[in-house]
């Protein structure tokens, strides 16, 4: 093996349009059931399109697994919301009666809010199972990898540090990123060799720095009109710096990743680094919301043509219409179901089509970028590493898909 092992992605848009096409649709006329097979292939298909030197991952979850893990949560969520909810009538809260004053208007907001709260620990119970599962279920070289059990422990620190990062209005949210992603990191496996994150919390404050300019912005923009009574100046400061702060917000998401992923250590001895920009990342993201814009408005053209030729109209029928001197009622009534059934068959095509670019046209190639610019060194020692069990599925995903957690992948 090369002393060092570079991210590879070889992963193309076309076969990946298709399969993520050809599962949607198996999803919609399965009403949903299909979707946890349906996310399995897609997970397969990138999986065994990322490598190391050549050497492709491998995915070996299932749909069966998805689904039964699925059902689980299920039962357990409806148990524990329900346990909730009593808890809220015992209190004279009630979610589901029409309020009669304002006061049990405000008490049906604050009933909201609590049932809200309430969800919490089970989402960022369900980030940490999501991880473990997609960790355990994924192979390189034929080794395994795997993640410790260890969700409740990571909801109470989530918790805790999302507490520190609200009430001192995000200065210790690197605090929080470190920190949480440490807990992860050194409870993963690959084979029998541990990963560690070493490195500091503090490290990660270079990369607010465009929160923080678009905060400023923000603030004396507002305060500057404000006091010179110029609406206009407040408008361009919020519209502005709303921008920064998403742009900052995706600034320190890279510079993040970047930051902990040269931290990382596997075994004591295994080094990795990682270049992803943040200018790329923007640039495929506006690149592809062009594009999926264009496919609207090509989709939608097309729409038009084809429900007018369903409806037996040519352009001089459309302008006799317009013009006045032909009744659309003329038109039979097979004409209009036809049209109907057409229109609605193109809508769900669109619709298909347009899940099927934001994969290929933008998450795929996020995932080429970020996987091209990762570097892991001294990989010799990676020839000493042995198998590890396997971990059992336990409920696999099943509360990251009851609670829609975990995006297109």
């Amino acid at each position: 093996m090369s002393a060092t092992i570079h991210g590879q992605y070889h992963g193309k848009a076309g076969p990946l349009f298709s399969l993520y096409f050809k599962t949607a649709f198996l999803t919609l006329i399965t009403l949903g059931i299909y979707r946890f097979w349906a996310k399995t292939r897609l997970r397969k298909y990138i999986w065994s399109a990322t490598a190391g030197n050549g050497d492709s991952f491998e995915y070996t979850g299932t749909g069966l697994e998805k689904l039964l893990g699925f059902l689980f949560a299920i039962v357990v969520l409806a148990i524990y919301l329900g346990i909730v909810q009593m808890a809220l009538l015992y209190f004279g809260l009630n979610l589901f009666t029409e309020p009669r004053n304002e006061i049990e208007a405000l008490a049906q907001v604050g009933a909201i809010y609590i049932t809200l709260l309430a969800v919490l620990p089970l989402l960022l119970f369900a980030t940490y199972r999501a991880r473990r599962y997609k960790t355990a279920r994924t192979r390189w070289r034929g080794l395994r990898f795997g993640m410790d059990n260890g969700a409740w422990g990571y909801v109470w620190r989530a918790l805790g540090h999302g507490f520190l990062s609200v009430i001192t209005l995000g200065i210790l949210l690197p605090r929080q990123t470190f920190w949480l992603e440490k807990y992860m990191t050194d409870r993963t496996w690959y084979g029998d060799a541990k990963f560690e994150q070493t490195g500091r919390w503090q490290s990660l404050y270079p990369g607010l720095k465009h929160v923080l300019f678009a905060v400023i912005l923000i603030v004396m923009g507002i305060v500057l009109g404000t006091f010179l009574q110029v609406p206009s100046m407040i408008l361009i400061a919020v519209l502005v710096g709303y921008i920064w702060l998403i742009v900052g917000g995706v600034y320190y998401r890279i510079y993040a990743f970047n930051v902990l992923t040269r931290a990382k250590m596997l075994d004591g001895a295994v080094t990795f680094d990682s270049g992803a920009r943040t200018g790329r990342v923007i640039g495929i993201v506006l690149t592809g919301i062009l594009a999926i814009i264009g496919a609207i408005i090509v989709g939608l053209l097309l729409m038009g043509l084809i429900l007018m030729a369903s409806l037996g109209l040519s352009f001089g029928g459309v302008g006799a219409i317009f013009g006045g001197y032909a009744d659309p009622s003329d038109f039979n009534a097979a004409s209009g179901v036809v049209g109907s059934i057409v229109i609605a068959v193109l809508y769900v095509a669109l619709i298909l089509a347009l899940g099927g670019l934001s994969l290929v046209m933008i998450t795929q190639r996020i995932i080429a970028h970020v996987v091209s610019s990762v570097v892991v060194a001294n990989a010799p020692h990676l020839d000493h590493v042995k198998q590890r069990a396997a971990d059992p599925g336990a409920d696999a995903e099943g509360f990251a898909d009851a609670l829609d957690i975990g995006g297109a992948i």
